[in-house]
This record gives structure tokens, C-alpha cells and sequence, in this order.
């Protein structure tokens, strides 16, 4: 006898019981509609790409995370984001592409990272980005946050803050602090603010060796209060010169402009210095989402503007702006917070069961339902009635559709309601309008 091997599954990888999948698919399916509201348009890259195509840009922690492996003689590597093969695809078939260029893709990536609870080593990644040629708008950064509201809403939530930043404003205020040389690591542990605090903040920046004024300069500055407009008000009222923060100023304002114009409401957007993206490669405008009831659940949807999507492929300048919702780890907060509930455990509207060993006409009637439209499971095992209905009942199905010699010999069927108990004689036509609504 073979030996028996324990099903179990890779720790970091997410598999869910179909109430659960019904639920997850509802989500991807409201998230691709709202995406393709704003006129994005579907993508699907590779899962594995070629190494060397794949790292052009990675490095550090992120080169430590890849999952790279040898087939025959390729080097070959799991996309980690969905950003870099964006930057691939776009260079690749550049002279096939209409720009701008909008694109959305909801996919699986991959890290190698210690999975701990909701961060996971395989996660769906849901992406937007816009790609220009040569230029891109500042108009397009305040259309981003727009498709977060929407999409959102669509989701069922009513509460949330998509904040806003650009980075030209904090840099300019480095580069006044004489501070350019340590900008990106700066970003880095303001970026963290809401996570770890501001007195430990104040320590990480002690750490990288600035000084105690201008850390209180940097603090004083992330600590500018008000609404969006009085925040707006007193980054000019700062007077600074320095062109990289004159410049983001003006960006934001824009875009602040922009955003209410896209039909944002104020009370779920503002502008928040302290959001600076920890990437390096975001260059502008910059946002974070957060559930205001929920935020220890992080940030739910976050991106920002890059000047120069496919620097490693191409000479050619293709700047973007783009936000990624991590729905793997959404999802797994939001079940653990009991704020979506399984409610669904089948897809089906009816069951479709034989009184009788002839099983032809139930084949009929469920061929018939589908055709309307109507997603229809149908029982073909030798078991009794009760069998049969309990079957229905566990998976949650409203209707059950009899077949016995009676309807087969009036061409009706008896329709049961699971829910109420109600069950009467109907024809097939009127049985599809009575589960259609």
C-alpha cells in the first residue's frame, strides 16, 4: 500500500471554502466594474517572467523576497508586483498602444517574505494605472482618487479618507534643510508615523544623524493642521522659494481642484503631509485610503505619480500615476473584523430535481433555466426526496424545481420555496419569471 501523504497546504498561501470564494469573487467582480467605469482597460501579464526582464529595477529587501528558480537553461522569476510587468508590457508593445494609456489588472503576485496573520506570500493585487507618452496631466492624479471612491462605495463602505501628499513638497522642504542627500530615507520613516509614532519618528531620524532643529522643523511642518484648504493656505504662507516645493505645491492645489471637480466629496478626501509612500519611485502626488472605523486594518488602497515608468527598458520617458488595492489582505481583515459576512454558500438560484428515474425532462427544464439567465444546479444522484431538499437547504438555494409524473405529463413543474415552505404547480415559463425576481 502507498503511503498516505497529509493534504496541507504552504503556509502564506490563501485557500478559502466556497462560501468564502463566492464572497472574494463578489469583490474582484465590483472592483473590475468600477475600473472599467473610468474606461480602464483589462490586462493579464505572465506570473513568471524572465529574471532578467523581472529584477531590472528591484534590489534590497525586495531582490531578497523573489521566488527565482532554473528551467533548463532559463532564469526565471514570479512577478512580485504588478508594476514592473505594467513597465514591460508597455515599452514591449509601445507602437501597438493608444495613449494615454489606461490600463487595470487584478492578478496574483508573489513574495517570499514570513508570512504572519493577513500578509501572505501569495495575495491578489488589484491595479490601475494611467501611462503617458512623454507627458501625462495633472489632471489624471486627481482622477485616481475618484475610481477610489467609486470603487469603495461600490464595496459597500460609506466611511473612509483616501489622503493626499506630493512629494515635490516634502523634498523642497528637504532641500531647504539641506537634508536632499537623505530625502529618501527621511520619507521612509515619516511614512511611518501612523504605524510607529512620532516620538519613535523622532528616534529613527536621530538614528540617520539629523539634527535636533531640523527635526523639529520636520515635525513642525508634518504638524500643519485644518482642512484641506487651511492646510493649502499655510504651505504658502511658509514662503518658501525652493522650485521642487513651489512646484508640488502648485500640483496639489491642483489637484485638490480637481478632485472635487471629479465629484469626490471633501469629507472623504484631505490632504495629509505626514503620506510620503515609501518607494522611491513615486515623484508626485501620493495617496494612502484608510477605513476610518478600521484603521488598524492600515492602508486599503495607495499608489502615486512616477515620471518614468520604463527607465530600465526604454529611453523613451513614459510617466504614470496608479494605485493598487492588496485585496488578499483586505479580505482577510475584513472576515476577521466580521465586517463582510459569508452569506452566500451556492451561486445557484434553483435546484432541479427527478421524481422519476427518467431523467430527461429535469435535463430539459435546467437546460430551459439557463438559457434565461438562471444559474442552476441540478441533483442526479439516486437518493430520496429528503436527501434531495436537504441538499438545496445546506447550500442555501431558494428554489427547488420537482419533476414527478404529474408535471411531466401537464408539461408544468411544482416550484418549492426553501425559505417560506410555499410550493405550487407552475409552467416552465412562469416558474423562470417567479425565480427572476
Amino acid at each position: 500500500m502507498s503511503k498516505v501523504v497529509e493534504p496541507r497546504t504552504l503556509p502564506g498561501f490563501m485557500e478559502l471554502l466556497p462560501s468564502q470564494q463566492i464572497q472574494f469573487n463578489i469583490m474582484v467582480d465590483k472592483i473590475r466594474k468600477s475600473y472599467e467605469k473610468f474606461g480602464f482597460l483589462p490586462l493579464d501579464t505572465p506570473i513568471i517572467e524572465m529574471a532578467e526582464v523581472l529584477l531590472a529595477k528591484a534590489g534590497g529587501e525586495t531582490e531578497k523576497q523573489i521566488y527565482r528558480f532554473d528551467k533548463g537553461d532559463n532564469d526565471l522569476a514570479l512577478r512580485f508586483d504588478l508594476t514592473v510587468p505594467l513597465a514591460k508590457y508597455v515599452t514591449e508593445y509601445y507602437n501597438a498602444l493608444t495613449f494615454p494609456f489606461k490600463r487595470y489588472q487584478i492578478g496574483k503576485v508573489y513574495r517570499g517574505e514570513r508570512p504572519q496573520k493577513g500578509r501572505y506570500r501569495e495575495f491578489y493585487q488589484c491595479d490601475i494605472d494611467i501611462i503617458g507618452d512623454g507627458e501625462l496631466s495633472i489632471i489624471n492624479d486627481a482622477e485616481m482618487p475618484s475610481v477610489i471612491y467609486t470603487t469603495f462605495k461600490e464595496l459597500g463602505f460609506e466611511d473612509f479618507t483616501i489622503r493626499i501628499n506630493n512629494r515635490k513638497i516634502l523634498n523642497g522642504l528637504f532641500e531647504e534643510l539641506n537634508l536632499k542627500d537623505t530625502s529618501v530615507d527621511i520619507m521612509r520613516i515619516i511614512d511611518k508615523l501612523e504605524k510607529i509614532g512620532k516620538d519613535n519618528v523622532i528616534k529613527c531620524l536621530q538614528d540617520i544623524n539629523i539634527s535636533n532643529e531640523k527635526i523639529d522643523k520636520i515635525m513642525n511642518f508634518l504638524e500643519i493642521d485644518g482642512t484641506t484648504d487651511d492646510k493649502i493656505d499655510s504651505l504658502k504662507n511658509l514662503n518658501f522659494t525652493n522650485e521642487l516645493f513651489v512646484k508640488g505645491l502648485e500640483e496639489l492645489e491642483q489637484v485638490v481642484k480637481y478632485v472635487r471637480l471629479f465629484g469626490v466629496p471633501d469629507n472623504n478626501f484631505k490632504v495629509d503631509l505626514t503620506i510620503a509612500r515609501g518607494l522611491d519611485y513615486y515623484t508626485g502626488t501620493v495617496y494612502e485610503t484608510f477605513l476610518d472605523y478600521y484603521r488598524e486594518i492600515g492602508s486599503v488602497c495607495s499608489g502615486g505619480r512616477y515620471e518614468n515608468l520604463s527607465e530600465f527598458y526604454t529611453d523613451r520617458k513614459m510617466p504614470g500615476v496608479g494605485v493598487s488595492i492588496g485585496l488578499t489582505r483586505l479580505f482577510y481583515k475584513l472576515n476577521e473584523l466580521e465586517i463582510i459576512k459569508e452569506d452566500k454558500k451556492s451561486i445557484s438560484k434553483v435546484l432541479v430535481v427527478s421524481m422519476i428515474d427518467d431523467n430527461s425532462k429535469s435535463l430539459e427544464v435546467a437546460d430551459m433555466f439557463r438559457k434565461s439567465g438562471i444559474n442552476t444546479d441540478i441533483y442526479l444522484e439516486d437518493k430520496k426526496i429528503k436527501a434531495k431538499f436537504k441538499y438545496a437547504d445546506k447550500l442555501q438555494i431558494p428554489y427547488v424545481a420537482i419533476i414527478g409524473e404529474e408535471e411531466v405529463k401537464n408539461g408544468t413543474l411544482s416550484l418549492k420555496n426553501m425559505e417560506t415552505g410555499e410550493q405550487e404547480q407552475l409552467s416552465i415559463e412562469e416558474a423562470i419569471e417567479k425565480i427572476k425576481v
